[in-house]
């Protein structure tokens, strides 16, 4: 079996395909309000947290604050976290 943060993927790129008929678009929206809620899921992603290099993240929320095409609200997020971290 796949990992569920693969299958919700799956899931939203059928969402969003204009090909795909409202009723299975129906099936995952329920499929993902099910997979959200599956403690393996959790699971994964905290996995995934644990994995991730603070220096590469600052690196994004830096970046975050220099994109012309972020909202104010992401770059405020942004700025918040980096001040948390005492990384400017």
């Amino acid at each position: 079996m796949s990992l569920p943060t693969r299958q919700i993927g799956g899931h939203k790129a059928a969402i969003n395909n204009p090909k795909v008929s409202e009723e299975a678009k129906e099936h995952s929206r329920k499929a993902i309000d099910e997979l959200e809620a599956d403690p393996e899921t959790q699971e994964t992603r905290a996995g995934y947290e644990e994995d991730k290099d603070e220096v590469r993240q600052n690196a994004g929320y830096k970046a975050t604050l220099k994109n012309p095409n972020v909202s104010e609200e992401a770059k405020e997020h942004a700025k918040k976290i980096l001040e948390e971290r005492d990384a400017f």
